[in-house]
């Protein structure tokens, strides 16, 4: 392999960058470096021990067999980061978030403008179609919250997103954190730059995708379960039924976060999912003191914020069985029964179809947060 080891940060930010390459084989490549570069297994082999599809990997393999390529793709990715007054952070150094090495697979890369704030931090997100009431309340409960210290982490999107870090930066010293869905050279949502350069200011705007890249219906869901990790616990605020708001707080809940929802009108299709959060055992809270009084009421918080383990929550409360996702990734997930574990030449003996193509499924899964990859190459849920 051409690629010399003092260029490995270069060959992880190309990696990030590559247009062929799947995010969550992205993930698995950064993680499993030392395993699959410059191996002399085959290809196919290789592939398994991994845990990505062939295709994904011999994409990675003859990226790092052209190392002028590698440094030019990072230093394209680190001039256009200084321009925009961002900086680029990779897993493994010290600046890195230590919340989101929780993850089964952290993004290795990611593009920071600002400071990221230190402390507990609280998620508060909810919906776009936000009405008056909902962005009241999101401004709220961020602006108290950050009065009291605690950073506000949302996804820098319209509506409730928006509402929170206005309602943080409006508190005297407040803090704020933008968790992109998006590169940061990207106007979007079209509008919000003064926001943003508000919040870089005051906190930092965050991605993990490229400068470059743009908004993406699937980067959303990749997104939230970053806000997850970063926040001690997350509030939801007015959320349609499958909304994106709904993945970060079972992210959240994945992750032992705390989870609250503030209940709304049974007649508003935008309070179905935070009162069926609350039914299923969320916490309703009113009035930010109740989040407050829970997250200084636990003793952990200080050792969890500083990245030494995840917030104890609603331990009796029993987790619902996920519901399979559509297409291939369904079948896949329901070839792991519930409890068990099995390796992916099981699974693709199960339901009929190429490892390659399974394993490319079992990424996705693993991404979502349905299923975990455990030591020896097997999966489980």
């Amino acid at each position: 392999m051409k690629t010399e080891p003092n260029g490995l940060d270069d060959l992880q930010i190309a990696l990030n960058s590559h247009p062929r390459l799947s995010r969550p084989a992205v993930y698995r490549l950064a993680q499993e470096l030392e395993r699959w570069l410059g191996s002399r297994e085959p290809p196919e082999r290789l592939a398994g021990l991994v845990g990505v599809p062939r295709a994904q990997l011999e994409k990675a393999l003859a990226l790092a067999g052209r190392p002028d390529e590698v440094a030019s793709s990072a230093a394209r990715e680190r001039e256009e980061a200084a321009r925009l007054g961002a900086g680029i952070v990779l897993a493994g150094e010290p600046a890195y978030p230590a919340a989101l090495r929780h993850l089964s697979l952290p993004p290795p890369v990611l593009t920071v403008r600002g400071e990221l704030p230190p402390g507990i931090s609280v998620a508060i997100v909810g919906s776009r179609k936000a009405d008056p009431y909902g962005r009241e309340v999101a401004e709220l409960f961020a602006r108290a919250l950050a009065a009291a210290g605690m950073p506000v982490v949302s996804g820098f999107a319209r509506g409730v997103d928006a509402a929170a870090h206005r309602g943080a930066l409006s508190a005297p010293e407040g803090r704020t954190v933008a968790v992109l869905g998006c590169g940061l050279g990207v106007d979007y949502p079209v509008g919000h730059a003064a926001l943003g350069k508000e919040i870089s200011e005051r906190g930092a705007l965050l991605s993990e995708f490229p400068c470059g890249a743009g908004p993406r219906a699937w980067h959303f869901p990749v997104r939230n379960r970053v806000i997850a990790a970063l926040s001690a616990g997350t509030l939801v605020v007015q959320a349609a039924p499958r909304s994106g708001s709904l993945v970060t707080a079972r992210h959240a809940l994945d992750l032992g976060r705390h989870v609250w929802a503030v209940p709304g009108r049974i007649f508003d299709d935008r309070s179905i999912g935070p009162n069926a959060l609350i039914r299923d055992g969320a916490a309703l809270v009113q009035h930010p003191r109740e989040i407050l009084e829970e997250i200084l009421g636990v003793s952990v918080v200080a050792g969890a914020a500083g990245g030494t383990g995840a917030l104890p929550l609603f331990d009796s409360i029993p987790e619902p069985e996920p519901e399979p996702p559509p297409g291939l990734a369904g079948q896949v997930f329901s070839a792991l029964p519930s409890g068990s574990s099995r390796a992916p030449e099981e699974v693709a003996a199960a339901v009929g179809l190429p490892v390659d193509q399974v394993l490319g499924a079992l990424l996705e899964l693993e991404l979502e947060g349905l299923v975990k990859r455990i030591a020896g190459g097997v999966y489980g849920r």
